[in-house]
């Protein structure tokens, strides 16, 4: 409806409010007369409809009939507009513009068109809730004051924004596989949504390798999604996961994408995560998973991608490969950089090599600390679970 729309307006609040006062219009007629056979038309058609009177209203209508031009049973989509064959994908595109910063690019997109929450996009960035909502009030100001245009990029434009786009994908299936607070550990709708737009990035630009590799990134965790957690919910680490279930339809698909990432010439981000999670995939046990092998692919990460979060899975790569002395070291100076503060799995992984290294009082204080950070229901049991069984000191 939001991609629909704002093709109309041209801007993003109005957009915006056309689409809510669709729902509100919704809610009374709807629960009177009863849903429409094709509830997406009608809440489109509204919403465009909406907007055409504000158009109006600003004496526009004239300019801005064309655009207004559609099947009213097709949903609001339209597939043959350019090279983008879905109107999520296709505004994603859009609202990835490179006169913004990248950052306010990949906030405002998860929020507007992906629907993610304040609270959730700000934890992804790791920072605090009042400066993410500034940065994209920032970011909409910046397009209303610069006249930035709301149009698809053409063909040619699209490897230009395609780091944001990538970035939003990842970010959108990240939010939805470890969910930042609720109930449930996965939020399915988020992931498979996600998924659904990698798939369709893919053959949109099959040269670019880092669409394979956030591809496979995503198949990887997907075909491991039955066993993250048991029966009752209870989060299940790795080494617990029965791995006859795995999905080994979706992880040969990752493998393949893989490979031909890394053929391609040097290997971006996403392609380098993918080729670790590919590496757990495809270890028999745990016990046999190739740890130096995926070190060294840190090693190449964090060169190319220097974040303080792929420096702490750096760490656990280090901890089964020198031992938890030297992960601790790193997880420490870590906690002295301060970029991770407030992040919960820092003093998880923390307490984890502390209780390895036999420190038992210090592991329990950094349970409790990760405890105290965590909003997931699902993580806090584990938490809790871990605490309980730390031996006293």
């Amino acid at each position: 409806m939001l991609a629909a729309t704002v093709r109309v307006t041209r801007d993003l609040d109005a957009a915006e409010e056309a689409v809510q006062d669709a729902y509100v219009q919704a809610l009374t007629r709807w629960q009177r007369d009863g849903v429409p056979a094709k509830p997406g038309a009608w809440l489109t058609t509204v919403a465009r409809r909406t907007a055409l009177n504000v158009i109006r209203r600003q004496r526009t209508l004239q300019a801005k009939l064309p655009l207004l031009l559609m099947d009213a049973d097709d949903g609001g989509s339209s597939g043959s507009e350019g090279p983008i064959p879905d109107d999520r994908l296709r505004l994603i595109f859009t609202c990835c513009h490179p006169a913004l910063a990248q950052e306010a690019q990949v906030a405002l997109t998860l929020r507007l068109v992906c629907g993610v929450s304040t609270p959730d996009i700000a934890h992804a960035f790791l920072v605090a809730e009042p400066t993410l909502a500034a940065r994209i009030t920032r970011a909409k100001k910046k397009i209303a004051s610069a006249r930035i245009p709301y149009s698809v990029p053409s063909a040619s434009d699209l490897p230009v924004r395609i780091d944001a786009v990538l970035t939003v994908i990842h970010l959108l299936y990240a939010t939805g596989h470890t969910a930042h607070s609720g109930e449930n550990l996965v939020r399915d709708e988020l992931t498979g949504r996600a998924l659904d737009l990698a798939r369709m990035l893919r053959p949109l630009l099959p040269s670019e390798p880092e669409t394979a590799g956030l591809l496979a990134l995503l198949l990887v965790h997907q075909a491991r999604r039955a066993t993250r957690t048991d029966a009752d919910g209870r989060l299940l680490r790795l080494e617990e996961q029965d791995r006859s279930r795995w999905d080994r339809t979706l992880i040969a698909e990752a493998d393949r994408l893989v490979v031909g990432a890394l053929r391609s010439g040097p290997p971006g981000r996403f392609a380098l995560q993918a080729a670790i999670a590919a590496l757990h995939a495809q270890a028999p046990s745990y016990a046999e998973t190739d740890w130096p092998q995926i070190l060294t692919l840190y090693d190449e990460l964090l060169r190319r991608w220097p974040s303080p979060v792929v420096a702490l899975n750096r760490a656990v790569a280090v901890s089964m490969v020198d031992g938890p002395g030297p992960a601790l070291a790193v997880v420490t100076a870590l906690e002295d950089d301060g970029r991770l503060a407030g992040y919960r799995y820092l003093p998880a992984t923390k307490a984890d090599l502390l209780l390895r290294l036999g420190r038992h009082a210090e592991a329990a204080q950094a349970y409790r600390a990760a405890l105290a950070l965590s909003d997931n229901a699902a993580e806090q049991e584990f938490l809790q679970d871990r605490l309980s069984r730390t031996p006293p000191s």
